[in-house]
């Protein structure tokens, strides 16, 4: 399954589990975010495969995936998905509801979290808001204009 990352409207990402994504355009303006991932849960061991999995087209298979340490429950270090090791690095240092993917390319993706408990209302205009083309606005100012708070962090 490909996904195409470099059209100009944003791209809604959805793998068999429908996986509540979206993402801007490569050409669009740079900021704090390049999109915003709504997972279902907070453990890194269910959520993580599909999305590192979808995000594989932008920057080839992911080896590094940075969160926030307290929006997530606890994880192993290194993730296989499919034949390929992520190394994990949950830290206080990432921004809080961002999680930080770099592939092969060394192009890092960063994605704004919506926190799992969020009501589809707000959550999907959280994804709008992040993948617009034109949003540089800060991850709490994103959370924050859609009434939704962040977890964590």
């Amino acid at each position: 399954m490909s996904y195409d990352l470099n059209s100009e409207a944003p791209t809604t990402l959805r793998p068999p589990r429908e996986l509540r994504l979206q993402v801007k355009s490569r050409t669009a303006a740079r900021g704090h975010v390049d999109g915003a991932w709504w997972p279902r849960s907070s453990d890194p061991a269910a959520e993580f495969p599909a999305l590192i999995m979808a995000l594989s087209s932008w920057g080839g298979p992911a080896r590094h995936m940075a969160y926030h340490l307290d929006d997530w429950g606890p994880a192993d270090n290194t993730l296989i998905v499919e034949s390929w090791a992520v190394h994990l690095v949950g830290s206080r240092a990432t921004p809080a509801s961002t999680v930080v993917i770099t592939g092969l390319n060394l192009e890092p993706i960063r994605l704004l979290v919506i926190p799992p408990a969020t009501p589809p209302g707000p959550a999907r205009a959280v994804l709008h808001a992040a993948s617009r083309s034109d949003t540089v606005t800060s991850v709490e100012d994103i959370l924050a204009s859609n009434g939704v708070t962040p977890t964590g962090g």
